[in-house]
């Protein structure tokens, strides 16, 4: 039986990888984002594959829109057996100048979101024999920080300590939830990275949305069943790696 993943986000950057790399395995997706421009263009190049793949409008964080997501998710392939949460956004700037509607922004969209998204599902997904499986797409900024991050570190660091929270609240439905830190991704151009950039890692290379694909397919599994709870960093070593400047 195929199996239905939403990723939230889906239509850019690391979710659309994402996206790609679940149709090409002949999942049902559904991309859930607030750009339609690149949501529609990016169905439009799955159903020219033959892949099943459907786009669908969706502010997160709204929490209407949330629900309506989920309800039309299961009219349209039958059920959910994935979430990715990994919608967000990220703006920086002094925390003597944040505005409260400023923050309250990017904690709805990047947290709030993941809470209800990781709720709306699971009532859908407690329901299949297999359960079901969410992956929240958190950052290395939870667990290190640079100046004037302190909105965004929030929201990543939230969704850490969210992620154990459902796991233990749904596992007795058969729903395992995890996350996932990357590190540096780079979604722009990957050709001019410097040395330098790639020499930061352990790996000796910036991070591509690829690498975190792979994570996700690896922690939604269908035999995956022992996997939970956990805090899943993909960064290359660069945040275990020690840098003095000479």
């Amino acid at each position: 039986m195929t199996r239905t993943v939403i990723v939230t986000g889906g239509a850019n950057g690391i979710g659309k990888e994402v996206t790609m790399q679940y149709a090409m395995k002949n999942y049902n997706v559904i991309i859930a984002d607030i750009d339609e421009e690149a949501g529609l263009v990016l169905e439009d190049q799955c159903l020219n594959q033959s892949f099943n793949v459907k786009f669908i409008k969706t502010d997160v964080s709204k929490i209407n829109d949330i629900i309506l997501l989920m309800n039309k998710a299961k009219n349209h392939f039958g059920t959910i057996d994935i979430l990715i949460n990994n919608a967000g956004i990220s703006k920086f700037g002094s925390p003597y100048d944040i505005t409260l509607s400023e923050w309250e922004k990017m904690i709805s969209t990047n947290l709030t979101s993941v809470m209800f998204a990781s709720r709306e599902a699971a009532k859908i997904m407690r329901e299949n024999k297999h359960g079901g499986k969410i992956v929240n797409i958190a950052s290395t900024r939870a667990l290190m920080s640079e100046e004037n991050s302190e909105a965004y570190a929030a929201t990543k660091g939230g969704i850490i300590a969210l992620t154990h929270a459902l796991a233990a609240s749904l596992g007795n439905d058969r729903i395992q939830v995890n996350a996932i830190s990357p590190g540096w991704i780079e979604t722009g151009n990957y050709e001019d990275l410097t040395e330098v950039d790639h020499l930061q890692h352990f790996s000796n290379r910036v991070g591509k949305p690829t690498d975190i694909a792979k994570a996700c397919l690896y922690l939604t599994m269908e035999d995956n069943d022992f996997v939970t709870g956990i805090n899943l960093v993909v960064d290359g070593g660069m945040t275990k790696k020690m840098i003095y400047e000479e």
